[in-house]
Formats: structure tokens, sequence, C-alpha cells
């Protein structure tokens, strides 16, 4: 065997199910992690890392974390810094909304609400569907589309794009930056991924002062939808962000809408390939596509594991947890647990009810879910009708990511 060559971890058994270890999980797990969650949720449900953390993984357990903000906390300046150092990565995710508690986080939702509001969401639906048009008639003059790069990801990255008020021929750089910045979230990560991640923070950081200096000499008109000038007008009022939150926020906003979503739709798109019964059926009920996609959610959730820690001594299921507990909650194992979801492992695009926590739960649920649902709803509208026969031309291509779950290429071919 090569040096530094390692062998590939064994899928857990019920006897090796407490010895299960996040930071030295492999290529194997990454690509299907849910027969190792299976065995944890019967097994080791709350399971200690040798780091002293715990892995959770069955609903019941996972959503009173959620739900409970004042005992188990979103900041993550302790658990960063060992991780991250005094580097732009630390200073991001201490930053942003999702890694932080009330009252920072509430100010910051406070800010941002008024942009998912329904008013708004309603404005959005002509121009996303504008949007998924022009590519879908792209793509069939081609006959042949990577649904990853040029369909699931354009479409978040764009309407992003459009509520930060960035400029249409200035986008490209901005999913690479989001995923090497998300990237260095995995449980598994390199130095080169590390530097990369922290470049990408500060060349996002460069852009945006750069943007925002722009908006100060040309401001956007009072009609336009623009987040990143509405939090600058804040900001200058005494009842806004700082513009190091400014930035970060912006960049936060970029990344998670745009990782994410573009994650449900390649991941749904995946799904529809491997359950041609359940595509059909969305074919013959198009009104199925709403349940379809809280089903996609729940069977493939693009952000499969978040966290907390425990303020105070508590108590999950069965295990005492000392206060500073470092936790690691599996979304995607809460999401295919049989004491929530009869048949778990059936994708059943009309599963009623569906209490899935792919968005999260509580204070911290998402706060573009509604956006990320009218995305997908009109994404997968007009594929399924527009390309009935569409088929899959080779294997969906994965990357080796375990706390996100993302499809890195899907070639279909539309009019076979």
């Amino acid at each position: 065997m090569p040096p530094g060559t390692t062998l590939p971890m064994p899928r857990l058994t019920p006897a090796t199910a407490a010895n299960f270890v996040l930071a030295q999980v492999d290529r194997a797990f990454a690509l299907d992690p849910y027969p190792d969650y299976a065995v944890l949720r019967e097994h080791a449900p709350i399971c200690r890392q040798p780091d002293g953390s715990q892995v959770l993984t069955r609903y019941a357990d996972i959503r009173e974390v959620l739900a409970d903000a004042e005992r188990y906390s979103s900041d993550k300046r302790i658990d960063f810094r060992p991780r991250f150092g005094d580097s732009p990565l630390y200073e991001h995710h201490t930053t942003s909304i999702v890694f932080n508690d009330p009252p920072t986080h509430t100010r910051v939702r406070r800010l941002l609400a008024p942009f998912f509001a329904a008013r708004v969401l309603r404005q959005m639906e002509g121009s996303i569907a504008t949007m998924v048009d022009r590519l879908l008639d792209r793509a069939a003059e081609r006959g042949r589309i990577d649904i990853v790069s040029e369909f699931a990801l354009v479409i978040p990255l764009n309407l992003i794009g459009d509520l930060l008020g960035v400029p249409f021929d200035e986008r490209e750089p901005l999913q690479a930056w989001a995923q090497q910045i998300l990237g260095a979230l995995e449980p598994v990560r390199t130095p080169a991924q590390l530097a990369d991640g922290n470049r990408a923070v500060e060349e996002f950081k460069a852009y945006l002062r750069d943007l925002i200096a722009r908006k100060r000499r040309a401001p956007p008109g009072s009609r336009d939808i623009d987040v990143l000038w509405a939090l600058i007008e804040a900001s200058e009022g005494g009842d806004g962000l700082t513009e190091l939150e400014i930035l970060h926020n912006s960049i936060f906003m970029l990344n998670a809408g745009h990782d994410t979503t573009g994650a449900l739709i390649a991941n749904g798109v995946d799904l529809l390939f491997r359950h041609p019964d359940q595509a059909q059926r969305l074919r013959e009920q198009p009104s199925l596509v709403k349940p379809a996609i809280e089903e996609m959610l729940r069977y493939e959730s693009p952000l499969q594991i978040g966290n907390r820690r425990s303020t105070v001594a508590t108590r999950i299921g069965d295990v005492d947890v000392p206060a500073g507990t470092f936790l690691h909650l599996v979304l995607a194992s809460a999401n295919r647990d049989e004491r929530e979801f009869p048949q778990a492992e059936v994708f059943d695009i009309a599963r009623a009810p569906n209490r899935h926590v792919a968005f999260a739960h509580g204070i911290h649920t998402c706060a573009g879910n509604s956006v990320a649902r009218i995305e997908a709803a009109i994404a997968f509208s007009k594929l399924v009708q527009r390309f009935p026969r569409m088929t899959q031309v080779e294997p969906t291509r994965r990357p080796e990511r375990s706390r996100f779950r993302v499809v890195e290429e899907l070639l279909v071919d539309l009019n076979p």
C-alpha cells in the first residue's frame, strides 16, 4: 500500500456504532451516509466524540434542541477559534446571522425580514419564471444540459444577485467564493481548503466594499429591491449594522441562498431520475409540486448537519449533557427517522404530514425558506412539464462533502 494511503472506513454495525467519529468520515460515507445514520439512530443516537462533543441523530432530540435557543446557543466564537484561528473565515462565520444568538440575531433578522414578506415574494415570482424560461430555452437549443451548472445554481445565484443589487456581469466569481467559504465548514478539511476559504472571504469583502462605494455614488431607485442598499441606509440612520456586519451578512445571504437552493433543485432532479414512478406521478399531477419539494428537502436535505452548544447542564434523551457541550445535529438523519416519518426510506412526493427540519426549526429557521420553495416550485413545474422525456446521460457526480448534500454534475438529454 503506498505511503499515506488509508483504508475505507467499514460501515457501522450495532456493535461499532458508539465508536463513530464524525471528524474521520471517508468518501464512501460522504456519498451515502444514510445507512450509518440509521445504525446510529438505533444504537448510539447521542454519540460522544473524542473531543467531548455529541452527535445527535434522532428527530425528537434534534427538534427539541433547535426549538430552545436559550439552552442551546448558535454562537460560534468559542467553537470556531481552534478551527479557524484569527482568520477571515473566523471573522465571517462569527459575524453572520446564522452563527449568532439574540439580540444580534434578532436585530439582523428584523432588518432582513421585509425582503421576505409575502408582497415581495409575489413580486419575485414573475422574474423567477422569466429566468427559468430563458434558461430552458437556451438548454432546448443545445438538447443537453448540466442540471447543476446550467440550471440549479444559476437560478438562486441570479435571484440573490438581484436582491443584493449585484450587476449581472459581475456575478461569475460569486459561486466559487460561496463554495470555498462553505467548504471550510466540512468536518474534514485540508489546509488548502482552509486557505481557499480565507482568500474567498477577503476577495468577497473587497468586491462588496467597491460595490457599496458605487451605490453611494449612484443610489438605487426607491422602487428597486436592493437588500444591500437598504442595510447601508439603515446603518446611516443609526438603527442598523456596522460595515463589517453588512459585508458578512451579505456574503452569508449569497452563500446560503445560492448553495442550498441550488442543492435542493439538483438533488430533486436526481431523485426524480432515481424514482421514475414519482417523476411520472409529478408529470400527471402537477399540483403535487409543493409536497414533492418538501419530500425532496426531507429525503436529501441540502444542509445535512447543523450544530449548537449547550449553555447549561441539561439532559437529552437519557444522556446528561454538561454545559458547554458542542452538539452536532444531523438533520439528514432526523429527516429519515421512522419514529417521525413512516416508511422513511420511501421517497413519496405526496407525503403528508411532512414536518422535516431541512430548514432547521425555531428562531433560526432559514429566513429565505419561502424564496427557496418558490424557486424550486417554478423550476420543477417548468422543467418536468416542458421536457417529460428527459433522460440522465451518466451517473450523478457528487463531491466529498458531509455537512452539505450537493451535486457536482448531472448531465441530462432533454429530448432523447
